[in-house]
């Protein structure tokens, strides 16, 4: 038995992620913070369609919570993979004065600090110098940490970029012991998240279409493809990879 964590499991990309990984054959544990019918819903259409998926709760913004994810993940089986997909964006859009730091030390807490501390907890597990088989490790950044989110949300970037820094040097520290560390880097997906920020700017939307190559949104399964292939024996030889997943709106940048 494989086991796969999917932080933020339970909607969008990473319920399109944890569908596609159960298909490839992990047991997916499908992590969410609140909303425990929509992990539902999720692991339904995994049981449904012959997979294995269990729904776990846990704030990943809260280390504590974090270990008691990984140790439903270990009453389940050993840990292949571990998808880092859990963030926020934070409750406004604007100019950097407009976050409060209560707000930023939030974002921060959840994108950043609760993608390492489930690395941290996952390495030993899988670490073949532990003890382990190995295994891959996937977050999710955002091109928002090479375009910086300008007038909207530089702060969600600035914890993005960090993220970016975060798979470039665990990669080279763990390589040894059987473990890959990738990221994948969406642009604009239809998702809650984007619907939001669209609502207060209809002609938004166009207008993202329009500077997209490709000419549309991106579909979570885009996203969840690209993880799963991360994930999968065809991508033994790739570790420290940052792959955009945006319809090309970051060529030139």
């Amino acid at each position: 038995m494989r086991v796969a964590i999917v932080t933020g499991g339970s909607r969008g990309i990473g319920a399109a992620t944890s569908v596609l990984l159960a298909q490839a054959g992990y047991t997916v544990v499908v992590n969410f913070a609140r909303d425990a019918q929509a992990a539902a819903r999720v692991v339904g259409r995994i049981t449904q369609a012959g997979g294995a998926a269990h729904a776990v709760q846990a704030d990943m913004g809260e280390p504590a919570a974090i270990e008691d994810l990984f140790k439903a993940a270990d009453a389940i089986g050993p840990l292949a993979a571990l998808v880092n997909n859990a963030g926020i964006v934070g409750g406004r859009m604007g100019r950097i004065g407009a976050f409060p730091p209560a707000e930023m030390r939030r974002l921060l807490d959840i994108n950043v600090l609760g993608c390492l501390v489930a690395a941290q907890l996952a390495v030993p597990r899988m670490s073949t110098a532990q003890g382990g088989a190995g295994g891959g490790i996937v977050n999710v950044s955002s091109v928002a940490a090479r375009l910086g989110g300008p007038n909207a949300w530089v702060p969600y970037a600035a914890s993005k970029g960090a993220i970016d820094s975060f798979t470039l040097g665990l990669a080279r520290e763990v390589a040894g012991e059987g473990i890959r560390v990738n990221a994948v880097a969406p642009g604009w997906f239809d998702t809650d998240m984007t619907r939001r920020a669209f609502a207060g700017d209809p002609a938004r939307r166009e207008k993202v279409i329009g500077r997209t190559p490709l000419g549309r949104l991106g579909d979570p399964a885009d996203v969840g493809w690209a993880v799963a292939w991360l994930c999968s024996p065809a991508a033994k030889f790739v570790t420290g990879t940052i792959i955009p997943v945006d319809g090309g709106a970051s060529i030139g940048f």
